[in-house]
């Protein structure tokens, strides 16, 4: 796949225990580029006029048949149409397994990183992190379900048992979600809870929007597999019938 050549509309940094949150219309497309090595982002996505249609993980792994998500895969809501598609990838491998620390597994997995000592430095966890976003949009912790993580790799043996696979990105490398439908965005930069790193030191990532304006770009991905093909059919009957603006 060819990676976008425009110049970005926009570009903002998070920083290592940030987060954001924002609304990527339909025709646009999302750079996320890790800045240092190591980084790791939860995301969540929903439908931006329809908030109870959300990402839907499960079926996004058993629609492709892989739980490996990387360029040509399409990340399907629960309505079984297109959130994003994943357009360009340089890391090659991205989480939907692991989740986020709460307060209390921050706490002990890192010690205490108050804000009495740390000031803005203290410790954050992307439980509350993502729910302080998703209340400005009406969402609550009803609606925090599973979160694909990005530049993370962790792989399943034979007995099930996760493993972290430690220095899967490097600096500079980033993933393309071109959105198909309105999109709304929720993540944060923290560490992946298999991070195996002893001290809290989440990486910091930067954004940067692109208006494609068609999904031509999207192609590999529509093509991919059948699933997909019937994922973008059912967005594109969304739009067709005028439901999404």
């Amino acid at each position: 796949m060819t990676s976008i050549t425009t110049a970005a509309l926009y570009q903002e940094t998070v920083p290592g225990g940030g987060h954001t949150s924002f609304v990527l219309p339909r025709g646009q497309q999302l750079r996320i580029t890790d800045l240092q090595g190591d980084a790791n982002v939860s995301l969540l996505l929903f439908n931006a006029t329809a908030h109870s249609e959300r990402l839907n993980l499960p079926d996004t792994f058993k629609g492709q048949h892989t739980a490996k998500l990387t360029a040509g895969h399409c990340l399907y809501s629960d309505m079984g149409r297109v959130l994003a598609a994943i357009t360009e990838d340089t890391c090659g491998w991205h989480d939907g397994l692991g989740g986020v620390l709460n307060a209390a597994e921050v706490n002990e997995k890192y010690g205490q990183g108050r804000y009495q000592e740390q000031r803005n430095g203290f410790y954050r966890n992307g439980a509350d992190n993502l729910l302080v976003e998703m209340g400005k949009w009406n969402l609550g912790l009803e609606d925090l379900l599973m979160v694909l993580n990005l530049f993370s790799k962790v792989t399943v043996d034979a007995n099930g048992a996760f493993a972290f696979q430690p220095h899967n990105s490097r600096a500079g490398d980033y993933l393309e979600l071109y959105a198909p439908m309105d999109t709304l965005v929720v993540l944060t930069a923290l560490q992946h809870p298999l991070d195996p790193h002893p001290h809290y030191a989440p990486k910091p990532v930067e954004l940067s929007w692109y208006h494609i304006g068609d999904d031509a770009i999207a192609q590999v991905c529509r093509q991919a597999c059948a699933e997909n093909t019937r994922a973008f059919h059912n967005t594109d009957r969304l739009f067709l019938q005028g439901a999404a603006r």
